[in-house]
């Protein structure tokens, strides 16, 4: 719904935050607690709620739906990965889609969601809408919780400038009892059990009113068996996709590549600055040589610690420098992306310039000495 037309009638209560941005940290705090990795907004309007969503780390598909197309459209670029994104990439995969339809309708891409969210969505529904959401919502589509707000009319004598309804697009506003009663015979219809709670506190003295937002949390008792979802299935989509954007991952084997390799060269060149400097300092005197365990400052510490067999250690020859592969596993992070030393390897193959063996990163620093 427009926040804007809603929050100007709640001025007088200052809720702080306002209204919608409580609906939308109650939803937040239910992702982080329970980390769902499919979540579907349905009537998701300006995608506000996706954008808050989008950094949730746990969340891995996020869909969103409205029947207006051109609120989406107006928004949707907010969706779009940034070009931090692509420099450093998340070690999750996230796929943001948004569909043009009516929650009355079903389709296949909306089937196998965690959390399916419908925040001010169902006082906008014309009667017919709202006989068919149930049965699409908790029979068809079925995901592990749904959360459901609506204003709650009992509160509306509170709000200044309220005749009838909060926005001229309800079709309805029901009070506590009324939303209650129909929560629980959905939740029982379709095996589900369901909380009630809400924000918007109401004025000291006027607890009775009950939350401005009224909001209803289903969870489904029983697992959803595959066989139940496909015998219902529709063979044709009724969705229009009208947006979607895959974010660049570590789980994709380019972007982890190119992530390997930025930090093993990162890793080998720092080790090779330092090793440098000491080789310069100690020279070629094998007594003073031997007294050198690289032990180089916050980072270098790290190396001087694994650095326990000879073959791990850095060493120079003439113009080159070689840093072992061994060595640079090691590192917390190496270790971390690669996971194993035969991926570090195979990562790296042709990418970047090793010994004859390959089993050192090697450098040339001839134009160094050079320069130096």
């Amino acid at each position: 719904m427009d926040k804007n037309f809603q929050e100007e009638f709640t001025q007088i209560i200052k809720f702080n935050p306002p209204l919608y941005k409580q609906r939308h940290q109650f939803v937040k705090d239910l992702v982080e607690k329970y980390k769902p990795k499919k979540v579907a907004d349905l009537g998701c309007a300006d995608c506000s709620l996706l954008r808050m969503l989008k950094f949730c780390s746990c969340i891995e598909v996020l869909a969103g739906l409205d029947i207006c197309a051109d609120v989406m459209k107006e928004k949707m670029y907010t969706l779009s990965p940034l070009p931090v994104d692509y420099l450093q990439p998340s070690e999750r995969s996230l796929t943001v889609t948004l569909h043009h339809g009516s929650v009355a309708h079903k389709d296949p891409c909306m089937l196998g969601f965690d959390l399916v969210t419908c925040i001010e969505l169902i006082e906008h529904l014309e009667e017919p809408e709202l006989k068919k959401f149930p049965e699409v919502v908790f029979g068809f589509m079925a995901p592990r919780m749904v959360v459901i707000s609506t204003p709650n009319s009992e509160f509306n004598p509170l709000l200044p400038g309220v005749m009838l309804y909060r926005h001229p697009d309800h079709k309805f506003e029901w009070n506590q009892a009324q939303f209650q009663s129909w929560a629980l015979e959905t939740a029982r219809c379709y095996d589900y059990s369901v909380e009630f709670t809400g924000v918007g506190q109401p004025p000291t003295g006027m607890e009775k009113a009950g939350f401005c937002t009224q909001i209803g949390i289903f969870v489904r008792k029983y697992s959803q068996t595959g066989e139940s979802v496909q015998c219902e299935k529709p063979t044709e989509a009724v969705y229009k996709t009208v947006f979607k954007a895959v974010y660049p991952s570590l789980k994709d084997e380019k972007y982890l590549q190119n992530a390997v390799i930025s930090e093993v060269i990162f890793t080998a060149q720092i080790i090779k600055h330092r090793l440098i400097s000491k080789h310069a300092e100690y020279g070629d005197d094998p007594e003073r040589k031997s007294k050198f365990q690289p032990s180089m400052d916050c980072f270098t510490n790290y190396l001087g610690k694994v650095v326990v067999e000879k073959n791990m250690e850095p060493f120079v020859s003439g113009n080159e420098v070689y840093i072992p592969l061994a060595t640079i596993f090691s590192f917390p992070k190496v270790n971390r992306l690669c996971g194993t030393f035969e991926k570090l390897c195979k990562l790296i193959a042709g990418k970047v310039t090793l010994s004859s063996d390959g089993s050192a990163v090697m450098f040339n620093i001839e134009h160094e000495n050079e320069e130096n």
